[in-house]
């Protein structure tokens, strides 16, 4: 089952069908979806993919975000195929969540789960090599650049040439999943 996790500002709760309405309109941003996607999605494309975004595994899935102001946006940890001690991380938040620190900070609480919950040894994200406000949580997470990965796209969208990065954070060692606070260990 996958928990209700907790920030200073944020709440993510598992994923639902009752996420749809803030589902259409993130993914219904040409913004949000440049990256991603390179259009917007319609309500459509939004509906039918919603079944396999509620799925959750071993406390890994998707979480919906909110704070004192409503919908945040959207964050995951998702079971790495080729690795099972492995996940990779991501998010997509609304524009006008963008700068407020708050992709970061509910990345920090996946990280938290990951590593003392469910004792992933490495986390994972990626995201096209222009996609620089992505690139820049990753760095404030701690992340570490691993690869750039340049792939040939069947609908290629602005930027494709330059690849896709992945990013990488190991867990520290020394943490056991017994213990409790916030990650990173400060000091």
């Amino acid at each position: 089952m996958t928990p209700t996790l907790t920030s200073e500002r944020l709440t993510l709760r598992p994923l639902t069908a009752a996420d749809l309405p803030d589902l259409v309109a993130l993914n219904g941003d040409p913004e949000v979806m440049a990256f991603i996607t390179g259009r917007a999605l319609t309500p459509a494309e939004v509906e039918a993919d919603l079944p396999g975004l509620t799925r959750s595994e071993g406390g890994l899935g998707l979480w919906s975000g909110t704070d004192d102001d409503g919908f945040a946006g959207v964050w995951f940890l998702i079971a790495d195929p080729d690795d099972e001690s492995a996940a990779e991380i991501g998010w997509r938040l609304p524009r006008n969540r963008w700068g407020h620190g708050l992709a970061t900070e509910g990345a920090r609480a996946l990280l938290t789960h990951a590593f003392e919950t469910l004792g992933t040894e490495l986390v994972w994200a990626e995201t096209m090599a222009v996609n620089s406000r992505s690139r820049a949580v990753m760095e404030r997470l701690g992340m570490r650049h691993a690869r750039t990965e340049v792939r040939e796209w069947e609908d290629p969208i602005p930027g494709w040439e330059q690849g896709e990065v992945v990013y990488e954070l190991t867990r520290p060692t020394g943490l056991t999943s017994s213990r409790r606070g916030p990650w990173p260990p400060s000091g």
